[in-house]
């Protein structure tokens, strides 16, 4: 099966496989967490991102990615900053994106962690001190109505950030992530 008959897959982004995934145990999609990336930090553009989780970023390439080459990640999508989206993982498949992370989740009335079993990670290339485009804005709402509308368990309220699930490793996407006018756009139809 191709990646573009997979119902996992998003017709709105450029697909690269990632190896940095594996299967779901239980299937489970509920929560979207949205993550911010830059490489090198505070530099946008470039092949850097897909690099990294693609495992083929160059720790010679620049002093930061020396830091960072080993590392197995990877995220179901990254919109850049002109909105353009690429899908590294299928999302009925896990992404390596949350890490060591904890969530209340309302449904269960429990704390869940190993929350890359049943979440989405979106990527957005920006990070703490840059105001993320509306392109960007506009190309979220659009991926998270396809998701919502895939995963009956995903709704508005399933929908957080990577510094609400790991607080004391992570701060993305960070003070510069305009939540309300993410809400907004979601809202348009």
């Amino acid at each position: 099966m191709t990646q573009s008959e997979r119902p996992g897959v998003w017709p709105g982004a450029r697909p690269i496989d990632s190896p940095n995934q594996d299967a779901r145990e239980k299937g489970e999609v509920s929560l979207l967490v949205i993550h911010a990336i830059s490489l090198p930090p505070g530099e946008f553009g470039g092949p850097a991102i897909e690099a990294l989780f693609t495992n083929t970023l160059d720790p010679n390439a620049h002093p930061f990615f020396e830091t960072i080459a080993h590392l197995r990640v990877s995220a179901h999508f990254l919109i850049r900053r002109e909105g353009a989206c690429v899908q590294f993982v299928d999302t009925d498949r896990r992404a390596w994106h949350a890490g060591r992370s904890r969530w209340f989740d309302p449904r269960l009335s429990a704390a869940r962690e190993a929350l890359n079993d049943f979440s989405v990670g979106v990527e957005l290339e920006g990070d703490g001190e840059h105001s993320f485009t509306r392109a960007q804005y506009e190309r979220l709402a659009t991926l998270t109505r396809w998701l919502m509308a895939r995963y009956p368990l995903l709704n508005e309220q399933r929908i957080t950030s990577h510094a609400h699930v790991a607080p004391l490793r992570k701060q993305d996407p960070g003070p510069c992530f305009d939540w309300a006018y993410y809400r907004q756009c979601l809202s348009r139809s």
